[in-house]
């Protein structure tokens, strides 16, 4: 089986950051990789950077165009893009820089899980470049289910690495969906999950620097304040809108989950719409939970408003 890494990179006006990025990959120490490129229309000097990406490695870069309509949508062409014999798939922001060893590492952890679906991801360093400080994220500290999936993503998409066959199940299931993800690690982790495939979480040092700044299409929320934006978010109902966003896709890909998932996910359908006592009934058969006792704590605080 071919050890080749098919990296996915959705770029949108990254010309202030994309080149440390694209010297780290090339840098890697695995050295059989492949870079596909979607440009979501920049306006920038994104475009003259790639190709002088492109003519360094020209056997390795594949150049396409996004649907520019967000970058879960960008990504998900990528993934739906996909060649059938694709191997590893790798997934890269515009904006941060790898250690060496990063695509190595995965691929090693990678090894034994042939067959069966396999997500790998892991820890960042939350940085800021301006002073350099590195602020280690998190480390999930419970098992990586559907059940959790439904509520939380625990994957972090410029960690995540697909086996072969986890590369074979998304891109299937990315043809299935007509309806925009909201974000596209959120679902592989969903995929994966309801699929009954494995996730491996690499505990070893962080080897990806992740960079902030107020550009950023997420980022990492982290601090107080960002706890407090979040909050605020889900009283305004932000947190139910992407729930929405996520089932109505999962809907569409029912036939490739588990009799379980399944069952969950229609439990959690049922629950969001009913009245509270029933919501509640439900939701606890199901029983979903984040990965941290606060976490759960606040969808249950979440649910009980109907804000889920």
């Amino acid at each position: 089986m071919t050890n080749t890494v098919t990296i996915l990179m959705g770029v949108l006006n990254g010309a202030k950051w994309l080149q440390p990025q694209l010297d780290s990959i090339s840098e890697q120490d695995h050295e059989d990789w492949v870079l596909r490129f979607s440009d979501d229309g920049s306006t920038d000097l994104s475009s003259q950077i790639i190709r002088g990406f492109s003519d360094r490695f020209p056997t390795r870069i594949h150049c396409g165009h996004g649907p520019r309509t967000g970058f879960g949508d960008n990504y998900m062409r990528l993934i739906r893009n996909l060649p059938e014999k694709a191997g590893y798939t790798a997934f890269a922001d515009q904006d941060d820089v790898w250690s060496r060893e990063k695509l190595g590492r995965a691929v090693a952890a990678l090894s034994g899980f042939e067959e069966t679906p396999t997500l790998y991801c892991g820890q960042r360093w939350l940085w800021y470049p301006k002073t350099d400080r590195r602020i280690k994220s998190s480390r999930p500290n419970r098992d990586f289910e559907f059940r959790n999936a439904l509520i939380e993503n625990v994957a972090a998409g410029n960690t995540v690495m697909l086996n072969p066959a986890a590369t074979r199940l998304a891109r299937q299931a990315s043809r299935m969906i007509t309806q925009p993800v909201f974000a596209h690690d959120w679902w592989l982790y969903q995929l994966i999950t309801g699929a009954g495939g494995k996730v491996v979480y690499d505990s070893g040092p962080p080897c990806i620097l992740y960079r902030q700044h107020s550009a950023n299409a997420i980022g990492a929320g982290h601090g107080m304040s960002a706890q407090i934006k979040r909050k605020r978010g889900v009283l305004k109902g932000n947190f139910a809108m992407r729930i929405q966003q996520n089932l109505a896709v999962l809907g569409q890909i029912r036939s490739l989950l588990t009799e379980e998932a399944r069952h969950d996910l229609r439990r959690f359908e049922l629950a969001r719409t009913a009245a509270l006592q029933q919501r509640l009934l439900l939701l606890n058969e199901v029983r979903p939970y984040r990965q941290t006792p606060v976490g759960t704590l606040g969808f249950w605080g979440a649910a009980s408003l109907g804000q889920i």
